[in-house]
């Protein structure tokens, strides 16, 4: 575990951090993270940042990774997974099979308007531009997650980004205050061969797609598996956008 002996910290008062943290107890924080091990961060972020903890998951190709790596040090954890209504059969049937091998405490969460509503209502807007697949982002996925969050009165969120798959996500810490909560990104620094390696090791499944060329998955209408000449980030959205809005403030709530 990280020696906190010779660091100085913000005080907590009643399980909570002060709601505005200077940029310096952040500094000193990530600069001992990045020395730890992924399990090392989960653990000094369940000792040191506010409860309740929530993980959030996709449910994609690596996701098994931080639902075994979490569920291994606190049992009951919330799994947050927001539904589109438009996932993969394969992503629904990869849900349940986590689901029931890792005891997973699942919270689902979807927009007001269910899919066929907003399909009549708004029309495919992951084909109508850039403003439209955010007002659709936004609808499915931020909003979904946000209420989720609050429901579950989460003050520390936990999720499995990695620097190595967008240009967005290399600007990363292993800790960051998001919409006013923390966020803490275990396996930030991971590599793909570091996530091979812990789901062999584990004897941990790749989500179903990965055996025909998959290398993200999201909805059924705007994910490709990757092939000659794309970059992963063509595989999302034909490459208009490869962030959804959960992991960034421009387009949060």
């Amino acid at each position: 575990m990280i020696n906190t002996n010779n660091a100085s910290y913000a005080p907590v008062i009643n399980n909570k951090f002060p709601a505005s943290l200077p940029e310096p107890w952040l500094k000193q924080w990530n600069e001992l993270l990045e020395q730890q091990s992924a399990t090392q961060r989960v653990e000094w972020a369940m000792e040191n940042l506010p409860s309740q903890f929530v993980l959030s998951s996709s449910f994609g190709i690596q996701s098994a990774v931080m639902l075994h790596m979490l569920t291994k040090i606190e049992p009951n954890i919330p799994v947050l997974v927001t539904d589109t209504g438009h996932l993969f059969p394969e992503t629904y049937q990869f849900i349940e099979q986590l689901t029931e091998r890792l005891k997973l405490n699942l919270q689902v969460f979807s927009a007001k308007e269910s899919a066929a509503w907003q399909l009549a209502k708004y029309g495919k807007e992951w084909q109508a531009g850039e403003a439209a697949l955010k007002a659709y982002n936004r609808r499915n996925k931020v909003e979904p997650l946000e209420r989720g969050l609050s429901e579950l009165q989460a003050n520390t969120w936990f999720s499995g980004v990695r620097r190595q798959q967008s240009s967005h996500r290399e600007g990363l810490s292993v800790v960051s205050i998001l919409r006013g909560r923390f966020k803490v990104h275990p396996i930030i620094d991971w590599t793909n061969k570091d996530v091979h390696q812990y789901l062999t090791e584990h004897n941990l499944p790749y989500h179903p797609l990965w055996e025909q060329g998959y290398v993200s998955v999201g909805d059924v209408h705007s994910t490709q598996p990757l092939s000659a000449g794309m970059e992963e980030s063509d595989t999302r959205f034909s490459g208009l956008q490869r962030e959804c809005g959960l992991h960034t403030d421009g387009d949060g709530i």
